[in-house]
C-alpha cells in the first residue's frame, strides 16, 4: 500500500466516487495479509518507502504465484529477489506486463511503478565476476527511486583503473563497493572519498576465500573509516540501504 494509493482512495472517498465500505475494504489488509504460508506486509511501502521484498529461493511455484496475485489484487508492489528465469516465465504467463524481470540482477517486480529518480548511487566492483550481485544492488536502487552509475572491474590488481575514475566519486551520494577474494577494494575507496561506502563481500575467489568469508572479515576489519558492511552477496540489502540514505538526504517522504 503506497502513499499514492492511499491518497487516491481518500480522494475518491472525499469526492463521493466510492463508498465508505469500499474504502474500508481497500484499507482492510493493513498492516498485513495472512496467506497461511506467508504474511504479506502491505504496509511496508508506507512505513519504510520500500515495497514488500520476497526472497524467492525455497518457495514453491504456487506460493510465488499467490503472493504475486494478492499483491496485484491490492494494487500494491513487490520485489522478488533471486528469481530464476524459469520461475519468472510462470509469472509472466499469468500476469503479463504487470510483472517485469531484470535478468542480470535476478530480480522480478510485481506491480512496481516508476519513481522519480533522485540523488546518485555509484556501484563499484572489483571484478567482472562481482557484476551479478552488483546488478542486484544497482537495480534495487533504481527501483527505489535512485539514479545509478556503474563502475565495474576496477579492483586492486590494477588500481590505476580505479584512480582514473575518482571524479565519479564526487557526484555520488553513496558508494556501493563489491569485492570477493580478499575484499580490499572498499577500504581503498573509503580512503579516497568522504562519501559513505557500503561494502558488499561476494562469494568470488579461490578456496581460501571461503566463499566470501575472507572478504567479509577483511571489510569488517578495514582501517578506513566511513564503511558499513552487509552480508555476503547481499546486493539487495546494500541497494535498499543506499536508497534510504539518498531519500533521507534529499528529504523524500
Amino acid at each position: 500500500m503506497t502513499p499514492r494509493k492511499i491518497e487516491k482512495i481518500l480522494s475518491q472517498l472525499s469526492r463521493g466516487d466510492c463508498t465508505v465500505a469500499h474504502a474500508m475494504e481497500q484499507l482492510r489488509m493493513l498492516p498485513y495479509e495472512d496467506l497461511g504460508f506467508a504474511k504479506l506486509d502491505h504496509h511496508r511501502e508506507l512505513r519504510k518507502g520500500i515495497p514488500e521484498a520476497i526472497y524467492t529461493p525455497g518457495k514453491t511455484e504456487r506460493q510465488i504465484l499467490e503472493i504475486a496475485e494478492k499483491t496485484l489484487a491490492r494494487g500494491n508492489e513487490a520485489i522478488f529477489t533471486r528469481m530464476k528465469k524459469e520461475q519468472f516465465a510462470k509469472l509472466s504467463k499469468k500476469f503479463g506486463k504487470r510483472v517485469r524481470y531484470y535478468r542480470e540482477a535476478n530480480i522480478a517486480t510485481v506491480g512496481v511503478s516508476g519513481r522519480k529518480l533522485i540523488g546518485k548511487v555509484l556501484v563499484v566492483t572489483a571484478g567482472t565476476s562481482d557484476i551479478p550481485v552488483a546488478e542486484e544492488a544497482a537495480v534495487t536502487c533504481e527501483l527505489l527511486g535512485c539514479k545509478v552509475e556503474r563502475l565495474y572491474d576496477v579492483g586492486v590488481a590494477g588500481i590505476h583503473r580505479l584512480t582514473s575514475n575518482i571524479k565519479q566519486f564526487r557526484a555520488a551520494d553513496v558508494i556501493i563497493v563489491l569485492a570477493g577474494m580478499e575484499g580490499a577494494l572498499p577500504s581503498v575507496v573509503a580512503g579516497l572519498t568522504d562519501k559513505p561506502v557500503i561494502a558488499v563481500p561476494t562469494s568470488v575467489g579461490y578456496g581460501a576465500s571461503f566463499e566470501g568469508i575472507a572478504a567479509l572479515l577483511g571489510m569488517l576489519s578495514s582501517c578506513s573509516s566511513g564503511i558499513g558492511v552487509v552480508n555476503i552477496d547481499n546486493g539487495f540489502g546494500a541497494g535498499a540501504l543506499a536508497a534510504v540514505i539518498v531519500k533521507n538526504k534529499h528529504s523524500v517522504p
